[in-house]
């Protein structure tokens, strides 16, 4: 059947519950929807190569995706992150791209075909990896950003290489004239980047400002610029996530995108559902038997080689190995994007339908582990960090891996300076208190170091960033992150170093909080409580006057509640 509601249910049905086994089995739910594609793929309840459900909404979520991700853009960190995401990106490319040619050479494919398979193993899922991101709350850290960067210029490059495939395959002669095409596309990329900033600056805003009178009419024009942009870019012969990227980074100095992201948020898991369940339905088991052995070993390399590649070559800048570790899993597979390069290929004659279905099932078996690892890369990182250490440069450090000004004693230790820790760490400031502040937020470490706050970047999940931070002198350590097991992980390395200080630890609610109790914790801070409690003791002392008491109260009562 044809009915775009009964291929729909049935998708849903099937999503939904593969997605309680696989929540049950605390897995990504990324998996369950390449399962659930796998399934459709082998058991063909109807056409899957022309479904309504499949032609068109998996590309919406693609482009949702993309047009959060460029609101969230920061221009002060592209001047700081700009050569080592384009340098590992355009390295990784060139040596996975030779290597892959190298392996399909011994497996017995041609020149031209072994080149397109190298090459489309060089390329990560941007979808994927911002969706596991989105999943393990990392998308605003540092080895997040690196990720993100280092996949839009990847993007860039397929775009350009598929632009030169067009010419390549369409040119009838030589000469100058067949290099017309690549000049007209940077000339093209050149005008979208001077049109985004120019209606960013002079055009979008005031649009926004009218249309942010009603919400919904906020989030009618937001799709409607998104939709409108993005259709612009493909007509000019770029893809749908470089249009829906640069439509969120005009955007991004608006100050209604908080309530745009909010709207939108909703309406891309859905449609990114629909797109892994496609994309796993793609894979093709006909020669799976003859071509076993290439597909493992191309799922090997993605899996372990291309990780080490970038490990390599950002290391070269100065980043830490927990940031190392972090970025390269999370480009471990083979991205949505070679698919497209491959069948590219295929329609000039030069790729044969058995590269395309080798290519297939290592996009989905590649994505699929790696969509487990990423999502137990804290666990896995201790293991690991032996061999990591082996590429880390320790004579070099990057600029957001600072550490702390000088040694402490007798501080007080706050882990997350942003929504609840900015009062803290700014109160503690002002009033000549010693304390070290730690982020995995690089923005928010340099806007504090600016300040003259003692700040470092670091994760609780890197065990090495806590030497810095001098746990064995510390009096007092307040974590304002919410995230139980960080928690519980911060607990015991701070009781194994120093079992007098006192512990305050962030919970999402009373069972959260009475674990950590439990564990050793001296309080909980619970800031929806804390917020209730604290205007109920203003209403109490200043009522009916309305005069409430300014200044931040820094005690035990006031910043925590004891279990």
């Amino acid at each position: 059947m044809d009915n775009i509601f009964y291929q729909l249910a049935l998708v849903l049905v099937l999503a939904s519950g593969v997605g309680l086994v696989v929540f049950k089995a605390k897995l990504p739910l990324v998996v369950a929807y390449l399962i659930t594609g796998l399934i459709l793929a082998g058991v063909r309840l109807f056409d899957l190569g022309h479904s309504p459900v499949f032609e068109i909404l998996p590309e919406i979520g693609i482009a949702f995706v993309l047009f959060l991700i460029g609101m969230e853009l920061n221009l002060n960190e592209l001047k700081v992150l700009g050569a080592p995401i384009f340098i590992s990106a355009v390295g990784q490319i060139i040596i996975s791209t030779l290597l892959g040619f190298g392996v399909a050479r011994l497996f017995g494919f041609g020149a031209v075909e072994g080149m397109y398979l190298g090459l489309g193993l060089a390329f990560s899922s941007t979808v994927v990896v911002i969706k596991m991101l989105l999943e393990t709350r990392d998308l605003t850290s540092l080895f997040g950003k690196l990720s993100v960067g280092m996949l839009l210029v990847e993007d860039l490059v397929a775009v350009v290489v598929l632009m030169l495939i067009s010419v390549n395959g369409s040119a009838s002669g030589s000469g100058i004239q067949s290099f017309y095409p690549l000049v007209f596309l940077i000339l093209k990329a050149t005008g979208l980047f001077i049109l985004t900033f120019f209606l960013s600056k002079f055009i979008l805003n005031k649009v926004f400002e009218y249309t942010a009178r009603s919400i919904e009419l906020l989030y009618i024009t937001s799709i409607t610029w998104c939709f409108v942009f993005t259709s612009l870019a493909v007509y000019a012969g770029f893809s749908v996530e470089i249009g829906a990227f640069l439509a969120g980074v005009a955007l991004a100095s608006s100050p209604y995108h908080l309530q745009i992201q909010a709207k939108i948020k909703p309406m891309r898991d859905f449609f990114l559902a629909l797109f892994f369940i496609y994309l796993g339905s793609t894979a093709n088991f006909a020669d799976l038997r003859t071509s076993l052995p290439i597909i493992l070993v191309f799922t090997l390399y993605a899996l372990t080689v291309k990780p080490l590649i970038y490990m390599v070559l950002l290391s070269r800048f100065g980043f830490r190995k927990h940031t190392l570790f972090q970025t390269a899993l999370n480009l471990s597979q083979v991205s949505e994007f070679s698919l497209i390069v491959l069948l590219v290929g295929a329609n000039a004659g030069l790729v044969s339908a058995a590269a395309i279905s080798i290519m297939a099932v290592v996009a989905v078996l590649s994505i699929t582990i790696s969509s487990i690892l990423i999502s137990f890369s804290k666990r896995i990182y201790k293991p690991l960090s032996h061999f990591v250490s082996l590429v880390e440069m320790k004579d070099r450090s990057h600029h957001f891996e600072r550490k702390a000004k000088n040694i402490l004693s007798d501080h007080i230790i706050v882990v997350g300076a942003h929504r609840v820790g900015h009062p803290i760490v700014k109160y503690l400031h002002e009033n000549g208190v010693p304390f070290v502040a730690m982020d995995f937020n690089p923005t928010i470490v340099h806007e504090l170091a600016t300040q003259g706050m003692n700040v470092v970047y670091g994760d609780i999940g890197d065990p090495e960033i806590l030497e810095s931070l001098y746990i064995e002198s510390a009096k007092l350590v307040i974590c304002t992150a919410s995230d139980l097991s960080d928690n519980e992980l911060l607990l015991n390395i701070v009781k194994e170093r120093n079992k007098e200080t006192t512990v305050v630890l962030r919970a999402t609610d009373t069972e959260h909080a009475h674990i950590l109790k439990s564990l050793g914790a001296d309080y909980i801070l619970l800031p929806e409580k804390v917020s209730g409690d604290y205007i109920v003791h203003q209403l109490k002392h200043y009522w009916p006057e309305a005069h409430f008491n300014d200044g931040i109260v820094f005690d035990h009562k006031a910043i925590s509640s004891i279990v």
